[in-house]
């Protein structure tokens, strides 16, 4: 058992650093820049004081990655405590203040109290580069709908018969709307010369698209205030989405591959419903390594796929969805068992037997998601493929 404790709170620009020993007193409470020659200091000050130490952090990465890194590098021992734990601690030491001394002390003192919290490890490179890729391509998506819901706005305010028409999301109809965006445009042009405009930039359904498009400007002869200026914005937001839509290709390209060289790509990728896009996003949230949770339930109860009771007086059996758990775990075991649902036969007769069972169609998934968990950790944990034909060991 440790002798003293360590509790930072992490800052983008600085940290604070609280030691407390085995009775709770303060041996050390310093605020430290950034900056690898600080840190170090830090470190040294506080090994000076023993040897013996456990270091505690409410953030993991980002603005805490020099820190923890150093700390890891240096063989330290720490564990990690969710800024949420800390806030909800917070209350129950004295004062009402909050200054990054308390929370930095609250972290010591609860890493102190507490052997349930998360011992952060060194990762590998390949896990590190998924996280990025994965976290990068998730922020383009989100910029690719918001510019698509833009662009339903801005077309059906000048031409709502072709918004109804098109399926923004498909990159044909954002071609169309990168080169002609209104009603008179498109009857000038013409059936035969749109679809040969189309053909020769590689669209596929061609001549559907153009039929459509036609149909549309037909059904409008009105010009209606400010469309040039709105076909423009129309323009341009399609030519952003296309450019969008491109990075994420080029980028899905680059997180395949690195998945792929992966030690348990074979493993994870032969789950069913989970291809290299989920299962990078599997492993920058867990980097394959089951020591961090301990059991399968933990790792459910993470991804969100396990219900936890809400039992109070004579209410009992009352189990609801957790508040928090990690909503890109999540997304990989229930997206997944939706896809299994359609390619695995044994996932179907599962998810078939919870709705014969009553369970709507959310809580059937969630279920399926539930089992899945379990089977991949078994997989994982005997270094097997999955293979429909062989049962798989307890996972426990």
């Amino acid at each position: 058992m440790a002798r003293i404790w360590a509790g930072t709170d992490i800052g983008k620009t600085h940290h604070h650093a609280v030691v407390l020993d085995s009775e709770g007193n303060r041996l050390l409470s310093r605020r430290v820049l950034n900056d690898e020659p600080e840190l170090l200091a830090l470190l040294a000050d506080v090994l000076a004081l023993d040897e013996d130490v456990v270091w505690a952090v409410d953030v993991a990465d980002g603005m805490a990655a020099l820190w923890v890194n150093t700390l890891l590098n240096h063989g330290q021992q720490l564990v990690y405590i969710p800024g949420l734990a800390v806030n909800r601690a917070s209350a129950g030491y004295r004062g009402t203040g909050k200054t990054d001394a308390k929370d930095a002390t609250v972290i010591a003192d609860q890493a102190r109290m507490r052997r349930d919290l998360t011992i952060l490890r060194p990762e590998d490179e390949q896990v590190v580069e998924l996280r990025v890729l994965t976290n990068r391509r998730a922020d383009l998506v989100a910029d690719r709908t918001r510019k698509i819901n833009r662009l339903r706005g801005q077309l059906s305010s000048i031409f709502p018969a072709l918004e109804r028409e098109l399926e923004l999301g498909n990159l044909g109809p954002l071609t169309l709307l990168s080169g002609y965006q209104t009603p008179a445009a498109l009857r000038r042009l013409g059936r035969r010369r749109l679809e040969t405009w189309l053909r020769n930039r590689k669209v596929r359904s061609a001549e559907a698209l153009a039929v459509a498009a036609l149909d549309a400007a037909e059904r409008q002869y009105t010009a209606l205030p400010g469309e040039q200026i709105t076909a423009q914005v129309v323009r341009t937001l399609a030519k952003e989405v296309l450019e969008l839509s491109e990075e994420i290709a080029q980028i899905d390209k680059l997180i395949e591959a690195r998945f792929r060289a992966h030690d348990l790509a074979k493993v994870i990728g032969s789950m069913p419903g989970i291809g290299p896009l989920l299962g990078a996003e599997f492993l920058a949230a867990t980097a394959g390594d089951l020591r961090r949770f301990g059991t399968p339930d933990r790792l459910a109860s993470l991804a969100g796929v396990a219900p936890v009771p809400r039992d109070s007086g004579r209410v009992s059996g009352n189990l609801h969805r957790p508040r928090r758990y990690d909503r890109g775990l999540q997304r990989v075991f229930y997206t997944s068992a939706l896809i299994s649902i359609r390619t695995c036969d044994a996932s179907r007769r599962f998810y078939e037997r919870k709705r014969a069972e009553g369970k709507r169609h959310t809580q059937a998934v969630l279920a399926l998601a539930r089992r899945r968990v379990n089977v991949l950790w078994a997989l994982i944990r005997d270094g097997r493929c999955y293979d429909p034909a062989v049962p798989v060991t307890s996972a426990a």
